[in-house]
């Protein structure tokens, strides 16, 4: 039983030999096939139906063989064949209103009147009038307002995104979702339990990487903490919803896009790692009690979502605060003739030196322009801090009546193929330095962090520069040599994914087919 399991105590316990083990392994793997399941779940179902038989014959259930509601409406959400498409509509629905819709209406108001118009000009106004040095008006206005607004003004399409996910959460939905890409990710080489650190780190990725805890095999865990980021935090919605707005004219499909290319990272990249030495092995057997639905409480669900809400909002308080505060001195001095001063030109600043000087690392993605370079790099401290610094080195503050103009800016500077490149980039690039953090303490090993962040740069660099080389290639024809490259990457990519799955025997050793 313990060999068709494939427990590694027992095997490590009582060795077999190699024609012994490659035996037992050609019958499991026979087994599998014909039940379509894996041998720790064919177990574990005949465990449950022998209990199940057990407690049939010590008592008798009322209304034998009638269905609950949640029989029915799982013989629906749960289907094999409709599983997948249903959960594809739900996410695409939440996204799509969230951003789009209902929330991209309360989001306008918020930066086109209440900061454009009502704040900015007023905080400006009172500063002028009270004879404020024009140093210190620039810094409030142009540094904190510009900055913080820039991010808070998209707080409204969060709040609407935590209000969806946690009334799915408080409904029994999302339990089932893990249910259902346990499945689809075991094919992969993944577990169900994965998805559980990724659901949370929707919220913030912190205590996502932090629920990889639940997770007993170490590879499994530690592949998990690696390919979490890749879901889109509460952070990283303000660029989305900015690439949206700005370049797409809040075109319907970009916001779902951006979720599921999440997946699609995640699945991609266990692929990938699951077929080297230290990820390989067979993935955690998932086992679950799905809770019945429940339609739930106001008061929980607005609960939930002011706390994910209000932890966004106080980072803004805080980090983006002093981010923003460090943008603009760093961007707004520089040397001129030879003396400190406060520049005219953002071009004269420190901060477009230094972003000049960096830019050609992102000019193969489409983006290699110092502003958008400089936004990338401060997002490694705060995801947050990606759209406060577009806003402040843009001028956010100085638009007088319309938050349009900026997108106006940024539209007439950037192709859409370019825009997808920086928001693709973005998504899956190495996380903020609270999740590094959170993947340092969690791996326990500097090696394995610098292995984590390098793994997300680099994958988030390869993906973005696909999209932009082949995009513009076959948006317009251009070709070049970093075309050849993404050809060349993509080919890389695609090996990763498709070469042969390494074969275990018994014994840990490897069989050659």
């Amino acid at each position: 039983m313990k060999f068709f399991e494939r427990d590694e105590k027992v095997s490590d316990t009582y060795k077999l030999n190699k024609s012994e083990a490659e035996t037992v392994e050609k019958y499991i793997k026979k087994c599998e096939e014909k039940l379509d399941d894996t041998s720790e779940s064919i177990i574990a179902n005949e465990r449950y139906k022998y209990a199940a038989k057990v407690a049939s014959s010590s008592f008798v259930k009322k209304d034998k063989g009638a269905l609950t509601v949640t029989d029915k409406i799982d013989k629906v959400v749960t289907n094999r064949f409709l599983a997948l498409p249903i959960f594809v509509v739900v996410m695409f629905i939440v996204y799509f209103v969230s951003v789009t819709t209902v929330g991209a209406i309360v989001t306008d108001w918020t930066n086109e009147v209440l900061f454009a118009e009502l704040i900015a000009p007023g905080v400006e106004d009172w500063l002028v009038s009270i004879n404020t040095a024009d140093w210190l008006t620039g810094l409030i206005v142009d540094g904190i307002i510009g900055g913080v607004g820039a991010v808070l003004g998209f707080v409204p399409q969060m709040f609407v995104l935590f209000l969806f996910l946690a009334f799915l959460e408080a409904c029994g939905y999302m339990a089932r979702i893990a249910f259902i890409l346990d499945r689809l990710f075991r094919k992969f080489g993944l577990s169900g339990k994965s998805f559980i650190p990724m659901l949370i780190g929707t919220g913030c990725s912190v205590p996502g990487i932090m629920a990889s805890r639940t997770i007993e095999n170490e590879r499994d865990r530690k592949m998990t903490i690696i390919t979490s980021i890749f879901m889109p935090c509460g952070a990283k919605l303000p660029i989305i919803a900015l690439i949206a707005g700005a370049l797409f004219n809040e075109a319907w499909w970009v916001a779902p896009s951006a979720y599921f290319m999440g997946i699609a990272a995640v699945i991609i990249s266990g692929i990938m790692l699951k077929k080297t030495k230290p990820f390989a092995g067979d993935p955690s057997p998932f086992v679950m009690e799905l809770p019945a639905y429940r339609l739930p409480t106001v008061g929980n669900v607005l609960k939930s979502m002011w706390e994910r809400g209000w932890s966004f909002i106080k980072k803004a308080g805080t980090v983006v605060l002093l981010s923003s505060i460090f943008i603009w001195f760093t961007s707004s001095f520089g040397i001129i003739e030879g003396k400190f001063a406060m520049v005219e030109d953002l071009s004269d600043g420190f901060l477009s030196k230094i972003g000049t000087a960096l830019a050609w690392i992102f000019k193969p993605l489409g983006f290699g322009e110092w502003r958008l370079t400089v936004a990338t790099i401060m997002g490694l401290v705060a995801k947050e801090n990606v759209v406060s610094t577009i806003g402040i080195l843009y001028g956010f503050a100085e638009v007088s009546e319309s938050g349009e103009e900026i997108w106006e800016l940024l539209a007439a500077s950037y192709t859409q193929i370019a825009a997808y490149s920086y928001l693709a980039f973005n998504l899956l690039c190495a996380p903020c330095f609270a999740a590094i953090g959170a993947t340092k303490r969690e791996m326990n090993s500097g090696k394995w962090t610098w292995f984590a962040v390098g793994y997300q740069t680099v994958f988030a660099y390869a993906v973005a520069l696909i999209i932009y080389q082949i995009g513009t290639l076959l948006s317009t024809g251009a070709f070049g040599l970093w075309t050849v490259i993404a050809f060349v990457v993509l080919g890389i990519m695609l090996y990763l994914l498709f070469r042969p799955q390494p074969k275990r025997s018994l014994t840990g050793e490897r069989i050659t087919a």
